[in-house]
């Protein structure tokens, strides 16, 4: 009997078509998995409700006896090496003898059926899948930072192999899962302007000549005439000064604001301040996280995007953001590079962070994403919920699923809501997916395996002796999960149809993320 466990990419498409169990292998075309989790100074405890904890603690009983006050941060599903998930294996099916862990990464590898049959994403390492799945719980920020771009990404790691781990790029997407509040992308030169004429301590660390200063009043005006190009030189030389300044400077500076702010509105005057009292809290608050840091001050220059329950943001390549609080869900390229410079103990990078940003502008609004109405397979039970789909205060589609669509290759995501005794049938992907039951008890997931064409069954390079070319292979069984509770977590391969039930009496609400690649591709 071969080994669930083999991890050997050469070969994989062979070894395929010589597995006993078929070209899904002996756990089939979907399986549970269990994800790992990263434990940062910035998550959140159980005691505080972390939903990391309580996602986690579906597939990890050790969760239940974490240490009092242990921050749980980010939980993660997918194939990336730093925190890999594992697979559960069903019940009467091989094992390893030692009892190792199944990584999830290396069953892909041995059955590459699972990953569809264009798996163009796949000439990275055999196994891998291109996009990293996550939930944060963001109890206090995180570094002001960003990531770099495919070409930057392999400078970096050629350079500084220790600081960035791999080659890749890093765009994500995050979804809310609770109210959410983050820096994203550069506020409106006019913005900076103000808050640079209108706070004493901002202009003190920027330090720049009165000639810039004069200059930038005029260009900072819609009537100027200003050009795009000549509004990232701007924001450029303003961000530049700032990250630059001398430790000395920057932390006397941001010391005295704080406290200034502090005083105004422990005495109820913070409407005789020169900013929103919004803007003043945050700064207080970043303070009393990340004493006389620079990142403080980039509450001036950085919008402050707030999102609500199932809200969205894109954060491209080599943008500045930071979360500052609230509940994820985050999708991103399979990658774990970030360039910090602020609000972090950790090591900073402030020239390559300066040097890489695109320097785009635009109010927060302009950060979101929208979501739009999902099609699902036919036959659905709720297919007329998606007929004539009515609008949501904030202009989403009001329909059981959602997708969420970003401008890159690597990944997208569904969420998908359905009440008590509802059902949702999804068409079969072209990839591999990921789903994670963030709410709800009490409800299935069948994932129904298509006929695979002969060649993807067996590998793109080779051909079973047992049937001719064309021919499709008997599908494989249906595969059903219980889900009894928040936190379990699916590998579904490509070809599956995937049906939801809900037979709990609350909302079952999942996320689904996926890469799919169009035929014509």
């Amino acid at each position: 009997m071969p080994s669930a466990s083999s991890s050997s990419s050469s070969g994989a498409s062979s070894s395929a078509s010589k597995d006993p169990y078929g070209p899904y292998g002996p756990f089939g075309a979907a399986f549970e998995l269990k994800p790992g989790t990263q434990h940062y100074e910035w998550g959140m405890t159980r005691e505080d409700g972390a939903l990391v904890a309580k996602l986690a603690s579906a597939s990890d009983p050790k969760v239940e006896k974490a240490k009092e006050g242990t921050k749980f941060a980010e939980l993660w599903m997918g194939t990336h090496p730093t925190v890999p998930s594992s697979i559960i294996p069903p019940p009467n099916s091989p094992t390893p003898p030692d009892g190792s862990p199944i990584q999830l990464s290396s069953y892909l590898a041995r059955h590459p059926a699972l990953l569809g049959a264009r798996p163009r994403y796949f000439k990275r390492p055999a196994g891998e899948l291109p996009f990293l799945f996550k939930i944060l719980s963001v109890g206090k920020a995180l570094s002001i930072q960003a990531h770099p771009d495919k070409e930057l990404g392999k400078k970096l790691h050629g350079e500084k192999p220790d600081s960035y781990k791999d080659d890749n790029h890093k765009p994500e997407m995050a979804i809310a899962l609770t109210d959410f509040e983050g820096f994203c992308g550069f506020r409106p030169l006019s913005e900076m302007h103000k808050y640079l004429d209108a706070v004493p301590e901002f202009a003190q660390v920027v330090n720049a000549p009165v000639a810039f200063v004069s200059e930038l009043a005029w260009a900072s005006q819609p009537s100027s005439g200003t050009t795009d190009e000549e509004t990232r030189s701007w924001v450029r030389g303003i961000f530049g000064r700032l990250m630059r300044a001398q430790s000395t400077t920057y932390k006397t500076a941001v010391m005295r604001l704080a406290a200034r702010y502090r005083q105004a509105l422990d005495d109820g005057k913070a409407s005789e301040l020169e900013v929103e009292e919004d803007v003043a809290r945050l700064v207080v608050r970043l303070n009393e996280q990340y004493p006389a840091d620079i990142g403080v001050l980039c509450t001036f220059v950085l919008n402050v995007v707030h999102l609500s329950p199932g809200q969205a943001m894109f954060l491209g390549a080599n943008e500045p953001h930071a979360y500052l609080r609230g509940e994820i869900v985050e999708c991103m390229a399979a990658s774990d590079n970030v360039v910090r410079a602020g609000l972090t103990p950790k090591e900073r990078d402030v020239e390559t962070l300066v040097e890489m940003l695109t320097y785009s502008t635009g109010g927060a609004e302009k950060q979101r994403m929208s979501a739009t109405a999902y099609t699902p397979a036919e036959d659905s039970a709720n297919a007329e919920a998606y007929a004539s789909p009515k609008e949501k205060e904030d202009g989403t589609p009001d329909v059981p699923t959602l997708l969420y669509d970003p401008p890159i290759e690597e990944f997208s995501v569904l969420r998908t809501c359905l009440a008590p005794g509802a059902s949702e049938t999804q068409k079969p992907l072209d990839g591999p997916s990921i789903l994670l039951v963030t709410q709800g008890a009490n409800a299935k997931l069948i994932a129904r395996p298509r006929p695979l064409p002969q060649e993807q069954a067996n590998g793109s390079r080779s051909r079973s002796n047992s049937a001719a070319n064309g021919h499709t292979l008997a599908p494989d069984a249906p595969r059903e999960f219980e889900v009894k509770q928040p936190g379990h977590t699916y590998f579904v391969g490509a070809g599956c149809e995937v049906e939801l039930r809900n037979e709990g009496d609350e909302e079952l609400v999942v996320f689904r993320a996926f890469v799919e690649v169009p035929a014509d591709e």
